[in-house]
């Protein structure tokens, strides 16, 4: 009366604990009740505990290709398992269900295949990442016993898939370095041009520079000659001087057109 009032299941717990006497399973009247206030259908729970339930892995409807593995060689993997679980009648209340179970069981396959050298290992004996990961206390504070993990189908995942994860990878970096090169290439070119247009802008300086010293000069000549420094005989010697190189300036420049 008291578990009817609580809103339980009484028929569902008289039928358990009918099972469970039958099946000379350990279950009282006490942790029935409390299984099935807790939300978990007690029937089933021995039913599992007599006969174990196969839990695909993963769910085929959520994940329908399988596990997606890569081994160290860069090949990646896809794996299907199924797990075999009895029921815990002592850790149901409070244990984690099915899902747990199956996302455990999902990584630890994952890892088994992450840490092997080669895909091949693993197609070769698919019994040692099923040991392997039975080994690993998945159900643990669950309220599952694993019996047995069976491998169903494991397949090198198809071209379209991008199997080579490793040379894909290794693809992508060469791609991501020769663009570096390229973005470096080109700063380098620009810096180049900035350089030429500095060195461009520096010779025009200069020649400004040359243009006003010699501007210079004639202001220094009469300067020279106002205050006695130059005489005329050194003034009219410049000129031919300055007549002379001119002259073969120009004969020069006629013997280069001739040589043309």
């Amino acid at each position: 009366e008291t578990h009817y009032l609580a809103g339980g299941n009484v028929l569902n717990v008289a039928r358990a604990l009918i099972a469970a006497d039958k099946a000379n399973i350990q279950l009282t009247f006490k942790r029935a009740v409390a299984i099935d206030l807790a939300g978990r259908d007690v029937e089933e729970a021995v039913r599992t505990s007599v006969q174990p339930k196969v839990i695909d892995c993963p769910h085929p409807d959520k994940t329908p290709l399988g596990l997606d593995a890569v081994a160290k060689d860069g090949i990646r993997l896809l794996v299907k398992a199924r797990v075999t679980v009895r029921a815990n009648i002592e850790r149901l209340v409070g244990g984690a269900g099915e899902d747990t179970i199956v996302a455990r069981v999902g990584q630890g396959i994952v890892s088994a295949i992450g840490s092997s050298p080669t895909y091949k290992d693993v197609l070769e004996n698919p019994d040692m990442i099923s040991r392997k990961v039975l080994n690993s206390g998945l159900d643990a504070q669950t309220g599952f016993e694993i019996v047995s993990i069976d491998i169903a189908d494991i397949s090198v995942a198809g071209m379209g898939d991008v199997a080579n994860v490793g040379a894909k990878l290794e693809t992508e970096r060469a791609e991501a370095d020769k663009k570096m090169r390229q973005a470096e290439a080109e700063g380098r070119k620009a810096m180049a041009v900035a350089q030429e247009q500095e060195m461009r802008a520096l010779v025009q300086e200069m020649n400004a520079k040359v243009i006003e010293a010699r501007a210079d000069v004639p202001r220094a000549l009469a300067e020279a000659l106002r205050s006695g420094n130059m005489g005329a005989i050194d003034f009219y010697r410049l000129q031919n001087i300055e007549s002379d190189t001119a002259m073969r300036r120009n004969i020069a420049g006629e013997d280069s057109r001739n040589d043309i």
